[in-house]
């Protein structure tokens, strides 16, 4: 099958982008031309040069305008919805789905923001977007202390609207040892014996380390 995926997270910085890179570094790697999408970026310095939008666009092979990467941007470090009403600016939640579809059926990337129940605007929350754009979730999951609470609530409220799970990836976001991490995966498992859980990435302050890292964990969705 093409590998065509939503990423989302158990919560904020959780390594959401380091992941959907990954997935989609490894797709040109494999021979597709993949798309990368991130339709809401926020908390940015400037509205020219989005973070998460730009590494998205180099992992995909620079083959895409940045506009059809990042539709929404802002600069106010908040859920998409609040950021977008404080600076006053319109969103569409047609233009996501219109912009999607432009992408055809090949290989590709959408990164959520934040976990499932982040507004994105008045009506719709990444969980919305889910089951809108009709992609298998690839969920980020810290591996620390308080992982099994969080990652319970996102798999059940995605299996309540028959969402489906392509895997869960354990990253290690601190370089701090945390007695937890050793003990969540297996408890995830027991939990969740249908889902595939992934990692736990280490944590590794060299960027190209780290890059590999994910790329190994993540090597069997591509």
């Amino acid at each position: 099958m093409t590998p065509r995926y939503f990423v989302t997270g158990t919560d904020t910085g959780v390594g959401k982008t380091q992941v959907s890179a990954a997935l989609l570094r490894l797709m040109v790697k494999r021979g597709h031309r993949p798309f990368a999408f991130k339709p809401f970026e926020s908390g940015m310095a400037s509205l020219d040069a989005p973070g998460d939008g730009l590494a998205l666009q180099q992992a995909g092979g620079a083959w895409q305008p940045l506009e059809t990467v990042s539709l929404f941007r802002f600069k106010a470090p908040l859920a998409p919805a609040m950021a977008a009403k404080r600076e006053r600016r319109a969103t569409s939640w047609r233009a996501v789905r219109s912009t999607f579809q432009s992408f055809g059926d090949g290989a590709g990337v959408v990164e959520g923001a934040g976990g499932l129940r982040v507004p994105l605007d008045s009506r719709h929350d990444v969980i919305d977007a889910i089951e809108a754009l009709k992609l298998p979730v690839v969920v980020v999951a810290r591996s620390a202390l308080g992982t099994i609470n969080h990652t319970t609530l996102t798999l059940e409220a995605l299996a309540a609207r028959r969402l489906r799970v392509a895997a869960v990836v354990m990253v290690s976001s601190q370089p701090t040892v945390d007695p937890s991490v050793a003990l969540n995966k297996a408890e995830l498992e027991a939990r969740f014996p249908r889902v595939r859980f992934l990692g736990p990435v280490p944590f590794l302050e060299a960027a190209l380390l780290r890059a590999r890292a994910f790329e190994r964990a993540l090597s069997t969705l591509v």
